[in-house]
């Protein structure tokens, strides 16, 4: 009886595994997609999970309470057609370059005086630098 009860316990336990072990393999797959905040282990992408996705996707055309950030690089600030910026943002004349992204994220109300961004900045460049590298990459 406690042969058959052991070899039961062990034969449920490697089903257990084994289904840890797919759902891991899907997350994994799920992680390595394109837009997804945690790509590869990215330290911009950490950067942005825990300072930026609260309140901007990286997603085309999905807005949160900020605009999408997708293919940020390079584009005219306030001109994403269907979200509402302040007038001071609209009329910044700002191109999102790495160092408008930098100047911006170090002190979005220096930045942008009248700016509507509830964020008061980040300070540390390393991390700003990770996080530019890594809005760059996404597009």
């Amino acid at each position: 009886m406690i042969a058959s009860s052991c070899g039961f316990a062990r034969l449920l336990s490697q089903r257990v595994l084994l289904g840890h072990l797919a759902v891991s393999a899907a997350l994994g797959v799920i992680a390595l997609a394109p837009g997804h905040a945690h790509a590869a282990g990215n330290a911009g992408a950490d950067v942005f999970a825990t300072e930026c996705a609260e309140c901007h996707s990286l997603k085309q055309g999905k807005n949160k309470k900020g605009p999408s950030l997708f293919a940020v690089a390079g584009r005219k600030a306030g001109s994403i057609e269907d979200f509402k910026y302040s007038s001071a943002m609209t009329s910044s004349g700002i191109v999102w370059t790495a160092d408008q992204i930098d100047s911006y994220v170090t002190q979005p109300k220096k930045a942008v005086p009248g700016g509507i961004m509830k964020y008061d900045g980040l300070p540390d460049a390393k991390a700003r630098a990770d996080l530019i590298e890594y809005l760059a990459s996404v597009k």
